[in-house]
């Protein structure tokens, strides 16, 4: 049988000449279409982190959202700082140790707010805006997995929440005067709580994002629904201040516990007496926040689709 020489190109580009029989159907260097259109796909953590960039730079370009999520809290904090100056220290005992400045009072409470307002509220606003005008329709046609585009949002949260929370204690510290902890097992606390923090806010994000019916409406929902969790959960307010009653009722969510955890990195040993339960009580503010992390886990699981379900 005759052979005919060809021209085989190999994966890196250069040609190289083999030789088939005649009747062959499959020259040297054939590949299967299925199989160069998959090889061509990006991986799914390769594509997720190649997405948090482009979502950083698309974050920042929306001022409306660099106001009311990354600098809200700094600014109410100033605030507060300032509004209540006049108040002198808090907390002191008879000798006049422990007490504190409103500012630095208020600290551990816009601190856990940031991580609520940057992982619960910009998720969800942002995933239902993009729902409703078509990107996630457009992006179920594209090889990207669902997985990378989680990636790419849940990367985005991460270093905006870390540079809005540096932010934040940059200007208490330079612009307000408050003191921050020295003792490392105090930052340790604090990142662990940041973390875990942040991990349940983002899913319950992704979760609430199912809950708004159109881009123009997702505000409106979830506005309302993170301001009050604000005011019951001892950010804007002291939570003793609150009827028993109510704190029960903050006490279901996770924001409650993320600010008490933040106050037990912040706040004077002695401040702990003021807690619903006379203690800091971490060990249920861990078990509480992963809790949630459990359920937003299930729920976007239950509810994400590429199109909304009508």
């Amino acid at each position: 049988m005759n052979t005919t020489p060809i021209l085989a190109v190999s994966d890196d580009g250069e040609g190289s000449l083999a030789t088939h029989r005649t009747g062959n159907p499959r020259p040297a260097g054939y590949a299967p279409r299925n199989t160069r259109a998959a090889d061509a796909r990006p991986g799914i953590f390769s594509a997720g982190i190649a997405s948090i960039g482009m979502e950083i730079k698309a974050y920042f370009r929306m001022p409306d959202t660099v106001f009311f999520t990354f600098l809200f809290p700094v600014l109410m904090l100033g605030i507060f700082g300032v509004a209540f100056e006049s108040v002198g220290e808090i907390g002191g005992g008879p000798d006049g140790e422990d007490g504190i400045t409103m500012a630095a009072y208020y600290l551990p409470g816009m601190v856990a707010a940031a991580i609520l307002l940057t992982g619960v509220q910009n998720l969800a606003v942002d995933i239902a805006r993009e729902k409703g005008e078509g990107w996630l329709r457009r992006l179920g046609g594209t090889p990207i997995s669902p997985m990378s585009y989680f990636i790419g949002k849940a990367g985005m949260i991460l270093i905006t929440s870390i540079a809005q929370i540096a932010l934040l204690f940059a200007f208490a510290r330079f612009g307000l005067g408050v003191e921050l902890p020295t003792e490392p097992d105090l930052w340790l606390r604090f990142a662990w709580l940041f973390l875990l923090g942040i991990a349940t806010m983002t899913l319950l994000g992704i979760a609430l994002s199912a809950v708004p019916r159109s881009a123009r409406s997702a505000t409106a929902v979830v506005l309302p629904i993170v301001l009050l969790l604000q005011f019951i959960s001892g950010v804007y307010l002291q939570f003793s201040m609150l009827p028993e009653w109510l704190q029960n009722v903050a006490s279901i969510f996770p924001l409650k516990w993320l600010a008490q955890g933040m106050r037990s990195v912040f706040l004077p040993e002695s401040f702990a007496a003021a807690e619903q339960s006379g203690s800091w009580d971490l060990g249920l503010v861990a078990l509480v926040l992963a809790g949630w992390l459990v359920v937003g886990l299930v729920i976007s699981l239950l509810t994400f689709r590429w199109v909304r379900r009508s």
